[in-house]
This record gives structure tokens, C-alpha cells and sequence, in this order.
């Protein structure tokens, strides 16, 4: 079961605000990846000089606005007040250490067991691809592909959720969209697994692989080709066992998220269903509701040797179950 630490909070005064509030301390720097607003309070965004960040410039950190900030407090040199907020998606963090934060920055951590936390996210891609028909990789379907029968990967993503692009240039982070992911530096894997990705990821057709690394992947604390061995360790898991056998025999009818659940405790221990979550899509053309993805929560370190059911029956349960009920689509555009 997870263990929820206590953290310990300190409060800052906020310059010329008359007002004390509970912030948490941090250090490192702040580098800013846009020139963005830096202003003296965030509610009422007022900014005395009309002051904004640097791209690249570096600034001292001092505090976020609560545990799993949304602004971040910096100082300014010059400006008057220095004290100023910027939201956390203007930049990212060098060397931060913080009573709410883990130790190690390229890793998520639950901060009482010092065990990393990921979201494991499975596609089911002739659903997925009802949506996106003109994708290299759904036009490619075929009624004997992997992807017609087998669970593809989405992500393996460190958490907490905000937990991106850890030390990733502002120009990487700026081509992180599908129409630049061509754009990012290419994910440089042993011939073994680039072919095993390739097959089990088919979004490599439209450089999936890039954005997962430089979003997630780069938070993970290990190399690429780990990143994505242990990945794709975890998804030959989920393909060899009876969650799968769920979805083939149940291809063109529904599935409700309850069954779903007891094919993870049928095939990981009681309890493994809970920690799944099941979203749905809807098929523009026809108005079907479909399951597209599953969500995994898995709690401890990753390597070629992890078992997925001990992570799953490590991570806390969910009592969100997502959506209730949805058709497993068949391949090809219905």
C-alpha cells in the first residue's frame, strides 16, 4: 500500500503583498524556456515593470505555490520587486531539491518508500486509429498485424503527472507537436529493439518514439535504450497473459471496465485490477464508444527482471475505474 509522507511546509512572505501564505521551499535554478510573465502574484497576475523571463536565462529558485506546484517563485535581478511567480510550463528546473520534491529530479518517487511511481499507458490501436485515419501508421493496418491483436504502447511515464522534460533543450521542447515530432532528435536503440518497438509502438511511423523520450523519457534517469527495453519488458508481460485473451475473443463486442479489471487480478493477483483505469474514445463516423487505452499505476524500480505484477500490487488502487463500458474495435476503418 502506498505510504503518503507528511511534508513539512515553510511560509514565505510575499513581496509587497501585505500577505503570508504556505509555500514550499525549493533551490536550484529555473531555466526559462519562453520569455513568459513574471509576476508578483498569481491570482491577480499584477507585474510591476512588466517584467518577463529570458529564453535560456537561468534563475535562482526559491519556492512552488503548493505540493505539485503550478508556479514556480523566482528571483529577478533588476526587477522591483526580485520575489516573482512564473508558471511552471514557462521552463524547467537544474538541480532542485525541495521538501516536496524527490531527491533525484529524473526520478518520481513516493518520498516515505524512496519508490518511483510511472503510469503505464496501453493503446488499442484499430480504436485509436478510427480517430486518426490519415497517420502513416493506420494506414498501414492490416487484419494480420500485431496491432490487430495485441496491446500497443503508448508511454511508460514518471510521476508525479508534471514530471516532463527533464534537462531537454527549449528547441526540442518547443518541436514537441505531431506536426515537428519529425524534428526532435532521433531515439538511438540496438537494432533488436528498434525492431521490436517498431512492431509493438506503430506511432514510430510518425516519430512516437521521439516525443515519449523527450517528454517522458528523459525524466526516467536511465538511457533510451533502457527507457525503452523496460517498456517494452512490461508490454510482452501484458500480450502474454489473460487481459489479452480478453480483448482478442471479445473483438467487435463490448467489454465493461469491470471485466477488464478481473483479467488483471486473473492474471497479476486480487487487487491488480484496481489499479487500472479504462478510457474510451468515440468513433466520429458512427458515434461507437471504443476502448482506446489502458492506464496502468506501477510503483517500484523498473529493470529487464521486473515483474509486472509486483508493480501493479505495489502502486495504490484507484477506485475510478474510467469508462464503464466501450467496444473493442476491430481493424480497418468501420
Amino acid at each position: 500500500m502506498r505510504i503518503w509522507a507528511i511534508w513539512s511546509s515553510v511560509f514565505l512572505a510575499l513581496a509587497g503583498a501585505g500577505v503570508a501564505r504556505a509555500d514550499v521551499k525549493m533551490s536550484g535554478s529555473f531555466v526559462a524556456d519562453a520569455a513568459c510573465p513574471a509576476t508578483q502574484a498569481i491570482k491577480s497576475g499584477k507585474n510591476p515593470g512588466s517584467v518577463s523571463t529570458a529564453t535560456g536565462q537561468s534563475y535562482d529558485l526559491l519556492a512552488g505555490n503548493k505540493d505539485g506546484p503550478t508556479h514556480y517563485l523566482i528571483r529577478v535581478p533588476g526587477a522591483d520587486p526580485e520575489r516573482r511567480w512564473v508558471k511552471i510550463s514557462c521552463g524547467h528546473v537544474t538541480g532542485s531539491s525541495a521538501s516536496t520534491a524527490p531527491a533525484d529530479q529524473n526520478q518520481s518517487a513516493s518520498p516515505a518508500s524512496g519508490k518511483p511511481e510511472y503510469v503505464f499507458a496501453l493503446s488499442w490501436q484499430p480504436a485509436f486509429c478510427e480517430t486518426k485515419a490519415s497517420k502513416t501508421e493506420c494506414q498501414a493496418q492490416t487484419a494480420a498485424g500485431f496491432d490487430a491483436t495485441h496491446f500497443t504502447l503508448h508511454g511508460l511515464w514518471p510521476q508525479p503527472n508534471g514530471n516532463f522534460y527533464c534537462q531537454v533543450a527549449a528547441s526540442d521542447k518547443a518541436n514537441d507537436n505531431p506536426a515537428h515530432w519529425k524534428d526532435l532528435p532521433p531515439v538511438n536503440l540496438d537494432a533488436s529493439t528498434r525492431s521490436e518497438l517498431d512492431q509493438v509502438m506503430p506511432g514510430t511511423a510518425s516519430k512516437l518514439d521521439r516525443h515519449e523520450w523527450i517528454k517522458h523519457g528523459t525524466c526516467y534517469g536511465k538511457s533510451q535504450q533502457e527507457y525503452f527495453a523496460d517498456a517494452l519488458n512490461l508490454m510482452r508481460a501484458v500480450n502474454a497473459s489473460p487481459v489479452r485473451d480478453l480483448f482478442t475473443k471479445s473483438i467487435g463486442k463490448q467489454l465493461t471496465s469491470d471485466q477488464i479489471r478481473r483479467a488483471f487480478d486473473s492474471a497479476y493477483g486480487a487487487g491488480a485490477g484496481e489499479r487500472v483505469r479504462v478510457s474510451c474514445l468515440v468513433d466520429p463516423s458512427g458515434g461507437r464508444r471504443l476502448i482506446g487505452e489502458l492506464t496502468l499505476g506501477l510503483t517500484g524500480p523498473i529493470g529487464p527482471n521486473s515483474s509486472l505484477g509486483d508493480l501493479l500490487q505495489a502502486s495504490a488502487p484507484t477506485t475510478k475505474a474510467g469508462c464503464p463500458k466501450g467496444a473493442v474495435d476491430p481493424v480497418g476503418f468501420q
